[in-house]
């Protein structure tokens, strides 16, 4: 991290400024984008879940709770940690019941899913619509072509719960497997998985306008496709998180993408600053009031993705 922000970081002077002229109402929008983005995103979660299992389903409350608490572990762990923790959370909050973390863990892959079906709407529009550095478009055409291949291999292996019976004879590995593809059971419901397409969807142009709200909070002036040229690059730079939130990757890959657009790499690296700050003090603080809630403390995110195993919550046999 400290290589990459001698080789790519700004002057601090210049940085400096950049922070000096910031309009804090739009800085209070872009928070309340993000608020709003997290509950409708919980939303779509709650109607995957409630097509990949049978009654009771949890509430959600739970499923709010278990959501925020894997926004804090991917904003501060590295890797994808809060992915699982959000699975476990949730899983300890049910009734046991037959491969219960396995069918968790379909509805959180189905769930990304729906995410790229957004996203890939959103690259069609950036392209058609903005100036995109040449590493971008390398970097959206791998994206295009995996989220075309999760999104053919969701379809192809998904499979409801309602049409599937295990069989007990079968060992558990089969049954875990069988139990995964039932997470992802709301991929043969059209109803349901318009609804969550729907609610990500809204969830990913509330983060959109929290974007073009950040750009305005840092006197970047530009038209509402910079924001989604900007939403982009933070994905891209923080798909594989190397380190918690690819600080410094991020920022730098921000300001590269606003050159373009005249922006000065360094009111660009601030304003990536400022941006991450925004986009993680919402999750971050969610998820520190929901641990507090579940009675967990900060460290035992490393290890929550085990407690399932280790309590025998959800697994078979």
């Amino acid at each position: 991290i400290v290589a990459l922000v001698i080789w790519r970081g700004p002057s601090w002077s210049l940085l400096e400024d950049a922070f000096t002229a910031v309009q804090w109402e739009w800085v209070a929008a872009a928070l309340l984008f993000n608020l709003v983005s997290i509950v409708v995103r919980a939303i779509a979660w709650t109607t995957v879940i409630d097509q990949a299992m049978p009654p009771p389903h949890p509430r959600f409350r739970s499923i709010f709770s278990a959501f925020s608490i894997g926004l804090l572990g991917n904003a501060a762990l590295p890797g994808r940690i809060g992915e699982l923790a959000r699975v476990a959370v949730l899983a300890n909050r049910l009734p046991r019941r037959q491969g219960l973390w396995a069918t968790l863990a379909g509805t959180v892959f189905a769930h990304r899913v729906f995410d790229l079906v957004v996203v890939v709407g959103l690259v069609l529009y950036v392209v058609l619509n903005a100036e995109i550095p040449g590493w971008l478009q390398t970097s959206l055409t791998v994206f295009m072509a995996f989220a075309g291949g999760a999104i053919v291999a969701s379809l192809v292996f998904a499979r409801r719960h309602q049409v599937s019976e295990l069989d007990e004879k079968a060992g558990r590995a089969r049954r875990l497997v069988t139990m995964a593809r039932h997470g992802l059971g709301v991929m043969h419901a059209p109803l349901p998985a318009a609804a969550a397409v729907g609610f990500q969807a809204l969830g990913w142009t509330c983060q959109f306008f929290a974007v073009y709200a950040a750009l305005r909070a840092f006197q970047i002036d530009e038209p509402l496709v910079v924001a989604g040229v900007v939403l982009l690059v933070m994905n891209v730079a923080t798909v594989f998180p190397l380190w918690p939130g690819n600080v410094g990757l991020m920022q730098a890959a921000v300001a590269l993408a606003l050159v373009p657009y005249g922006i000065a790499y360094a009111h660009g690296f601030g304003f990536g600053l400022g941006l991450q700050a925004i986009e993680a003090s919402v999750g971050i603080g969610l998820g520190l009031l929901f641990l507090a809630r579940e009675g967990l403390s900060f460290a035992s995110l490393r290890r929550m993705p085990e407690v399932p195993y280790a309590e025998g919550a959800g697994v078979p046999g």
